[in-house]
């Protein structure tokens, strides 16, 4: 038989009502024995000081006097006399506390033991005590409504009452928290059955924004890798249809006359297919992760530049001090050889500039970042396309010529090499001309 569970909402509820019930109780516990029962003990001792003072001063009083006393006594005091009383039984009537406090300090005062006597005048119950005067003893009553407070109850009252609300309270604070459990639940079990999952709201309490606010920087993520996708395949379809479209013409021409263009040409769709299929590889392993090490940034930054001068380019590196991040090696030259590359081919034939300066990042204490800077002097890239050219294949050049405009991917691959190491990857227009694309590595980052 499997064990029944409880949602969050109950549990938290159980839990809140129990707690604040053992804190009414722990405070009725503390407020009864420190305040009113020391109140209580107190008034019955004033009372049956009262009573026993009542019945000696009437029995000293002339007769011709004793009237008025008795009318002054049941005006001010509520106690009424009745002379020669017998000494009431006990009948085993249980009585409140207060009663029994009052026959105690009644004990006390009297110096024998006095009990209470019970009886129903009109339809109110009103209680006796014989008090021993002289040679006599007098009978000092009062009604129960002249000691009408019930403590006992007052505290059961209040604790019912706090009860209640604590049930109230602690429901309405459960749901309050298990809402936006319950909400991240549905979305994360959209995400399971394959559906786009939807924003959450980043409200209520700071842990609960938190999670909320990672959640939707996930669901962001999905939505761009399954939009990355969808282009991924309409462009492979695309870029693959023309040299295959030209590979079987060629093949027919071949079939009739063998020719050593046609072959050539071959050749060169083979090679650029190949190209093209190694670039999708690329961005398929960008998320690989990769052990961080110790790099020297001016010394990457001059083999980069090294290379590209071998091949006709004219590349500046600008380094103001010795530099040293803890980062993955491979990722970080793949990402920089990408903008190194981009910036070569769009810049108009003019210097390509590598640059590097400290960086503190938001958050951070001291400027141990390194910002990377690969600075051209190109055309430049219109303000609307300047975050559409990190989606796979797209080209702010026009045509569909890779030799003029790559294959569209190197972008989309340094954005997703960035993201996948903690990186930040930004692009804006250079003063004077030219694009400026600066990679921000933070201080101490260590990839996950």
């Amino acid at each position: 038989m499997s064990r029944r569970r409880y949602s969050l909402v109950q549990q938290n509820a159980a839990m809140l009502a129990l707690m604040f019930l053992l804190f009414e109780l722990a405070a009725a516990g503390a407020v009864l024995g420190f305040l009113m029962l020391p109140i209580a003990r107190r008034s019955a001792d004033d009372l049956a000081g009262l009573m026993v003072l009542a019945a000696q001063t009437w029995n000293e009083l002339p007769p011709q006097t004793r009237a008025d006393f008795e009318a002054e006594l049941a005006q001010s005091h509520q106690l009424v006399l009745r002379p020669d009383i017998a000494q009431p039984p006990d009948d085993g009537r249980r009585h409140r506390p207060y009663l029994y406090f009052l026959e105690t300090a009644l004990d006390r005062r009297v110096g024998q033991p006095s009990h209470l006597g019970h009886e129903i005048v009109a339809g109110e119950d009103w209680y006796w005590a014989a008090i021993p005067a002289g040679e006599r003893r007098i009978g000092v009553g009062f009604r129960h409504g002249r000691t009408g407070t019930d403590p006992v109850s007052a505290i059961l009252a209040w604790l019912a009452l706090g009860l209640f609300s604590v049930l109230v309270v602690a429901w309405w604070l459960a749901r309050r928290i298990s809402r936006p459990l319950a909400d991240f639940e549905r979305a994360a079990a959209s995400v399971g059955r394959g559906a786009l999952p939807e924003l959450l709201p980043e409200t209520g309490p700071r842990e609960l924004a938190s999670l909320a606010r990672h959640f939707n920087d996930m669901a962001r993520r999905v939505r761009e890798l399954l939009a990355a996708r969808t282009t991924l395949l309409a462009g492979v379809s695309h870029d693959l249809r023309t040299p295959l479209a030209r590979m079987r013409l060629a093949l027919e021409m071949l079939a009739k006359k063998p020719n050593p263009a046609l072959i050539a040409r071959l050749d060169a769709d083979v090679e650029e297919m190949n190209r093209l299929i190694g670039a999708l590889l690329g961005l398929a392993r960008g998320l690989e992760s990769e052990a961080a090490t110790d790099i020297d940034v001016a010394a990457l930054l001059d083999e980069l530049a090294a290379a590209a001068r071998q091949g006709g380019a004219q590349v500046i590196v600008r380094v103001a001090a010795p530099m040293h991040v803890l980062a993955a090696p491979t990722a970080l030259r793949r990402v920089l050889s990408n903008l190194l590359d981009n910036a070569l081919r769009y810049g108009a034939g003019q210097p390509v500039e590598l640059a590097c300066e400290n960086y503190k990042g938001a958050g951070e204490e001291d400027a141990g970042g390194c910002r990377i800077g690969v600075l051209d002097r190109g055309p430049g890239i219109p303000e609307e396309q300047m975050e559409a050219v990190f989606l796979p294949f797209h080209r702010v050049e026009g045509s569909r010529n890779p030799a003029t405009g790559g294959t569209g991917l190197g972008l989309a691959i340094v954005r997703q090499l960035a993201r996948a190491n903690g990186w930040e990857v930004r692009l804006a227009a250079r003063e004077g001309g030219g694009t400026a694309i600066r990679l921000d590595l933070p201080a101490r980052h260590r990839p996950t």
